[in-house]
Order: structure tokens, then sequence, then C-alpha cells
């Protein structure tokens, strides 16, 4: 009877095993686990950022459906591009590049430098948003790397925190210029660092670098201009 009685709740047993795998939470999330979106190639995806600042330059802004966007927005956000910018009130990624809601998953700290919170939404944009390509953007006469180059303790903890993730940048390029010269080198020098920082702090992020599924951009905005330029190679 016992023996009968087994084969008889096999079926239900298997039944159960076979439901709690399939609800399972994945291991390991996956770029795109959110979107079925087609992959776009990260030059493709540059290419649209620098007509859109073309645009803006010329002060020629693509007409945004912004209602219906907005609408269809919150079903879910998709966006191409993570930008790591500065959170001064003269570059707004969105319009720098002429971009519109949805489009870009922005992380704004003074200096565009990212702690453990910015590196987190960029992990959750890489890997949960499907974004595959993060731009890094510095800007001319930056006004954390000028309190940097200074020299001077900064008045508050929390300044001087900021400070310090620039100060090695700082410190590459003081023996090589002084004044107004030594603050856009370290402008740019910064830039440089913050996306090498991003990609050594971030083992998520650097392990999709390596496996060439996350491109990264530098570049730095000119404040008279409006152009983003592009600094070296992407990453």
């Amino acid at each position: 009877m016992k023996l009968r009685l087994s084969f008889l709740f096999l079926p239900v047993l298997l039944a159960a095993l076979a439901l709690a795998q399939a609800t399972a939470p994945a291991q390991h999330a996956t770029p795109h686990s959110a979107t079925s979106q087609p992959a776009v190639p990260a030059g493709k995806i540059w290419a649209d950022l620098m007509d859109g600042n073309k645009r803006f330059v010329a002060g020629k802004p693509r007409a945004k459906a912004l209602v219906g966007q907005r609408e269809e927005l919150a079903k879910g956000q998709h966006p191409k591009a993570m930008v790591l910018s500065c959170s001064d009130s003269r570059v707004p990624p969105e319009l720098v590049f002429d971009q519109s809601l949805g489009d870009l998953f922005v992380v704004r700290a003074a200096g565009n430098v990212a702690d453990a919170v910015g590196l987190g939404s960029m992990e959750y944009a890489y890997e949960h948003l499907g974004s595959t390509v993060l731009v890094v953007l510095g800007h001319t006469k930056c006004g954390a790397v000028t309190a940097a180059c200074s020299g001077e303790k900064m008045p508050t903890s929390n300044l001087q925190a900021i400070v310090d993730k620039i100060e090695p940048a700082v410190a590459k390029q003081k023996n090589s210029a002084e004044g107004d010269a030594l603050i856009e080198a370290a402008i740019k020098e910064n830039v440089h660092q913050s996306a090498a920082d991003v990609l050594a702090h971030s083992e998520v992020l650097r392990h999709a670098k390596e496996e060439h599924k996350l491109t990264v951009y530098e570049a730095e905005y000119q404040l008279d201009t409006g152009e983003v330029l592009r600094l070296g190679n992407e990453k």
C-alpha cells in the first residue's frame, strides 16, 4: 500500500518542483532582461547623440510629442544610454544632446564623479533597463575641479569628499600646467579618471565592458559654444 501511495503522489511532487523552478528568481540579471528591444550598435547611439548636440548648438531642437511619450513611458523605460555628468545647471544632458523622455538614464554629481549610489544606479540601468552605452561628460570651467585645483581645504566634509575624488586627476597635471591651463587639463583628466573609476569599482560594468556589451565614451561640454567634444577613444 505504501509503495502504491508513493506512485500516486509522484506526479504531484514533480509538478510542484517544476512550478517552483519556473517561478524562482534568476540568479544573475542579464542585459535587456527587462526589455525585448533589439540591440542598437554603440556607434549608432553615439552618432545619434552627436546629431542631437548639433541641433542643440544650432538652436534647432527636434519637436517632441511629450504627452504621448509620457503616456507610453508609463508602461516602462528602455534608455539607450547612461550619462554620468556634472550637476552644473548649465549642462543638462537631455538638452545638450537634444534627447527626449526615456532616452537617457542620467547620474549627476558635482565633478561628474560617482559614489556607490551612482555606481549602483548605472548597474541598474545596464542590467535591468538595457542601456549599453555610458557617456562620462565633463565640462569647461567646472567649479568642482577648480576647487580641487586650489589646494584649499573645503569648509565641510561633504564638499571635501568631492574634492578628494577629483584630486588625483589634478595631481597628474599640476607639474605640467598652472592657472587656467591647469584647470582645463585637470577637467579632461578628471573625465578619464571618472570613467576608469566606474570600471574599477563596479564589477558589473567592468565585466560588461570586457565582454563588449558596454561601451564607454568620454566627452567634454563647451560652455561657450554648446558643443560636446569627444576625448580620445571609447573604452
